[in-house]
């Protein structure tokens, strides 16, 4: 079993390991905690091409010592012609090519504006540097990694329409195989030219005409003029207290309400030991709970029908805790929130810390490539409905629903925790398994990452919508699981790609931080 890493100097973890190594290396440098994010979220868009993409969107928690969290929203916005009319001959929106390619990717003003919030802390690396291990791997190449092959071989028959897609990734119409060498050069240039130009470039200069001219000509709603227009934000972040410690995460569009309330209601339990039946059926009939509230009021922030902190009081939690029966499962299932996306995790040594996540949605997005830049552009926009009564109703200028939320925690003792992880429905799932199993069962934090899990709903692609279980857990415990209403079904693999890859780092009072890496991933924790 891994064990838990340590360091007093600064510490990386990412679902891939150069990118891990790439924050790291910014540490080394002298480069601070957002620094190392930027750096690393460059270079992850490159590996691990098939969860991630600089044409997507990004979420950041960031923290200073002795300060609340800042948060930062880059999701990107509908375009201006993207109007349930532009989809009239279709009866929802498609999910792959350039119909899918609806919003704008904010992920790159997400940089720029967690930048400026780190532009106070003194000295900063240039953004050339940032950007010279992303600039190295795309011009050098990529090692291909077993998923990436994996998901190439299963998602290329979806992509007939999705321009670019299998010059880029399957060249001849071949997956690649695990190990090959695969070389990304136009996006290298990319890259070179926010290096020289800035970031605001991929907005409002050459980047920014060039893919939405290119966009607009394949087909798709955005244009020069949709990118021109993007501006990222800080916003204020949700949180509620725990017993020992207050959480925080990113208010809506994300579905971070839901990562808050399962934690939340669960606390509200007293369920006094981990692994059990009690522990386990008390975390999911906390979910179904979060996530009937999330399904209802989780939208564009500008047109939420309910206040998200009116669900994080201490009142509000404990009714909704008094509906968990401690001995039958409430009917499931609900509509499942399906999407892929990274979570990475930094401290620096002065004990400032990031919380990130960056995303495409689907595995490959919407599929394009656009030929000039090389970027993989994202399908979020196929959230929407063309439903005119729904509550994700598709409008010009409307933030699509997200999965994504990175996770902080403020403990009441002093440390600082960072953690996350990808797979959709599984995000807020995962969340809440790693905090109670480190937080509040006192399991070391790689134990608290590595112990089995399970997934209440559908994600990474999957049709069921059942109770998954990793093949770890006693088969006496699901069969009373099973006796309590749950849809229980069992799956192969000792870690399953299905539970997402996470990530956790916690600063303690006295300095020294530690790391824990997902077993399920290709990546690793990276310490000074």
């Amino acid at each position: 079993m891994l064990k838990t890493t340590y360091s007093n100097n600064g510490m990386f973890v990412a679902p891939h390991h150069q990118a891990a190594l790439a924050g790291r290396d910014v540490l080394k440098e002298g480069g601070n905690a957002v620094e190392a994010m930027v750096a690393a979220a460059a270079s992850i868009a490159t590996v691990y091409p098939h969860m991630n993409s600089i044409g997507g969107d990004g979420f950041w928690l960031i923290h200073e010592p002795g300060k609340q969290p800042v948060a930062i929203d880059a999701c990107g916005r509908a375009a201006k012609a993207a109007t349930r009319g532009f989809y009239q001959e279709h009866n929802e929106i498609p999910t792959r090519g350039p119909l899918a390619a609806l919003t704008s990717a904010g992920t790159i003003a997400g940089w720029q504006e967690a930048l400026k919030v780190s532009a106070s802390w003194g000295k900063s690396l240039p953004l050339s540097r940032l950007l010279a291990p992303a600039i190295h791997q795309a011009r050098d190449g990529i090692i291909v990694t077993k998923s990436q092959s994996a998901l190439t071989a299963a998602k290329a028959h979806q992509m007939n329409d999705a321009p670019g897609f299998f010059e880029t990734f399957a060249p001849g119409g071949e997956a690649p195989q695990e190990g090959a060498l695969m070389k990304q050069s136009t996006l290298c240039g990319t890259f070179e030219q926010l290096a020289r130009a800035g970031l605001d470039d991929f907005y409002r200069g050459e980047l920014g005409k060039a893919m939405g001219d290119e966009l607009s000509k394949l087909g798709s709603p955005l244009c020069a003029q949709d990118m021109a227009a993007y501006q990222a934000m800080q916003v204020t972040p949700l949180q509620t207290k725990l017993r020992g410690a207050r959480i925080f995460n990113l208010p809506p569009p994300t579905q971070g309400l839901s990562s808050l309330m399962i934690l939340g209601i669960f606390d509200q339990l007293g369920v006094t030991e981990a692994e059990g039946f009690e522990y386990i059926h008390g975390l999911v009939e906390s979910t179904k709970q979060a996530f009937r509230v999330r399904d209802r009021i989780v939208t564009d922030p500008d047109r939420l029908p309910e206040s998200p902190e009116d669900y994080l009081t201490m009142s509000r939690l404990a009714e909704l805790a008094a509906r968990v029966d401690p001995q039958s499962a409430l009917p499931w299932p609900d509509p499942a929130k399906p999407g892929d996306t990274i979570w990475m995790g930094c401290i620096d040594s002065e004990g400032r810390a990031v919380s990130f996540i960056q995303s495409i949605f689907w595995e490959f997005g919407s599929g394009i490539v656009l030929k000039d830049t090389g970027v993989n552009w994202q399908n979020r926009g196929t959230s929407f409905s063309l439903d005119p009564k729904s509550l994700q109703a598709l409008e010009p200028g409307r933030k699509p629903f997200h999965t994504l939320n990175p996770a902080l925690a403020h403990f009441d003792d002093g440390r600082v925790m960072s953690y996350g992880t990808m797979g959709g429905e599984g995000q807020p799932q995962t969340q809440a398994m790693v905090f109670s199993r480190y937080a509040m069962f006192n399991q070391p934090l790689q134990q608290a990452v590595t112990a089995p899990r399970w997934l209440l709903g559908r994600t990474w692609g999957d049709t069921t919508t059942t109770l998954k279980f990793e093949n770890r857990f006693d088969p006496a415990l699901l069969e009373r699981l099973k006796s309590a209403g749950h849809d229980v079904e069992p799956l192969s693999e000792d870690f399953s790609d299905t539970m997402g890859h996470a990530g956790a780092l916690v600063l303690n009072t006295n300095g020294v931080i530690e790391g824990g890496a997902d077993p399920r991933s290709d990546g690793c924790v990276a310490a000074l």
